[in-house]
């Protein structure tokens, strides 16, 4: 595992499952909305898939199965792949409250057996800002790629890159040049829920962020034919963008 890997592991175990508890409700609790109406729990991200049902999903980064558990109570097969083992705690709690099932695999998303999932799944999938963890994204898209059979889909949701210039999303992340290159330390994105002290002594994650272009350039360099792209306006102020998604396809031949 990367050195930056195992870093960003220990800030995500950090009272990864304690924290999902206190906000997002006991494992019981998140299922029983997720079964109320698990369309509504995906959000905008809805109407990026085609069909669910027996669709093979691949949700990059799931973290606590937030969008996963929805999915899989629509008929999807989903595997969830993150660097936590908290987060999968409570997503397999989650599902097995929700009456239905996720694969979960611990790991480095950048280290997952191509033996087994190469050209496995119809989508990639994945949400609520991922790609700054990872340093270089050429590796990062070109795993993607490998992930989807041909003709295979990825929905690549993120923290939109203006907010490497103005903290539209009222994270508390640092901003910077847009144009940065830059691996930063920096708080992971649940810091600002804790006390000061606490606060102070949680582990750290590494940071790579991205331009538009960079993200999409990859995307295409790597493989994808960009179908759509779509700007989505911050929650803390709607006159700002907040994130994007990107739509790709999987070109029959890679570029790569």
């Amino acid at each position: 595992m990367r050195d930056y890997s195992v870093q960003n592991k220990k800030a995500w175990e950090f009272d990864a499952y304690c924290f999902w508890v206190e906000h997002s409700g006991t494992p019981e609790d998140r299922a029983a909305e997720d079964v109320k109406d698990p369309v509504k729990m995906l959000r905008k991200y809805a109407g990026y898939f085609d069909s669910f049902e027996g669709v093979k999903i691949a949700n990059i980064c799931g973290s606590c199965g937030k969008k996963a558990v929805p999915l899989a109570l629509l008929g999807a097969e989903v595997t969830v792949f993150d660097i936590s083992e908290d987060n999968k705690r409570y997503a397999m709690e989650v599902a097995k409250a929700a009456g239905t099932h996720i694969d979960y695999v611990v790991g480095d998303v950048l280290e997952i057996d191509e033996d087994r999932y190469s050209g496995f799944f119809d989508v990639v999938f994945m949400e609520g800002g991922i790609l700054h963890y990872f340093h270089d994204i050429d590796e990062f898209m070109k795993k993607m790629n490998m992930l989807l059979k041909q003709g295979g889909k990825i929905i690549c949701s993120d923290f939109h890159p203006f907010t490497k210039i103005n903290d539209s999303l009222n994270y508390q992340f640092p901003t910077m040049s847009y144009f940065s290159t830059d691996v930063y330390e920096g708080e992971m994105a649940h810091a600002r829920f804790y006390d000061e002290e606490t606060r102070k002594n949680m582990p750290k994650c590494s940071y790579r962020k991205y331009t538009i272009s960079e993200i999409l350039n990859s995307m295409i360099e790597c493989g994808f034919v960009i179908k759509k792209f779509d700007e989505h306006p911050s929650w803390e102020n709607e006159n700002l963008p907040g994130e994007f998604t990107a739509i790709g396809i999987k070109t029959e031949i890679q570029t790569v």
